[in-house]
């Protein structure tokens, strides 16, 4: 993997990290993947008594656990131009956000973290695409710095 697609798949896990838990503060209707994040975790760990005693870790576990998964899955928004890199971070966004969206349910999860009302829905699926807008743009900076 490249510096440049590594660091943009950074910035665009940075940027839906900060908005879903600067939003969440001041909206109601807000996503909170942190809350499906830590439904994930605390689902995997049953029968883990280390990590169902550690509930307080369930947090930072998740988000460190988003940010790591979407620095990843957003470093791959890397393409041959400019123009197939942004296209392919807004398709990778939109992906995501819908998988946010749909998933949850069929993998035995609350689903209320991203499908509360058609707000939260809609706002999942644009945090996910600002992500993958973020990723596509920093690789683009980074890549002309590089050239």
């Amino acid at each position: 993997m490249k510096l440049s697609t590594t660091l943009g798949g950074l910035a665009g896990a940075c940027a839906l990290t900060l908005l879903n838990e600067g939003v969440k503060r001041i909206d109601k209707d807000a996503p909170r993947m942190d809350l499906l994040g830590m439904n994930a975790l605390a689902k995997l760990s049953q029968g883990n008594s280390m990590l169902t005693q550690a509930a307080g870790t369930l947090f930072p576990m998740a988000i460190t656990g988003d940010l790591v998964s979407n620095a990843l899955y957003y470093g791959m928004a890397g393409a041959r131009d400019k123009r197939a890199t942004i296209a392919k971070g807004a398709l990778l966004g939109i992906g995501a956000g819908l998988g946010a969206v749909l998933l949850p349910k069929e993998l035995g999860l609350d689903d209320s973290a991203t499908n509360r009302t058609t707000k939260t829905k809609l706002l999942t699926i644009t945090w996910y695409l600002v992500g993958g807008l973020v990723a596509a743009g920093m690789i683009n900076l980074l890549n002309k710095r590089e050239a």
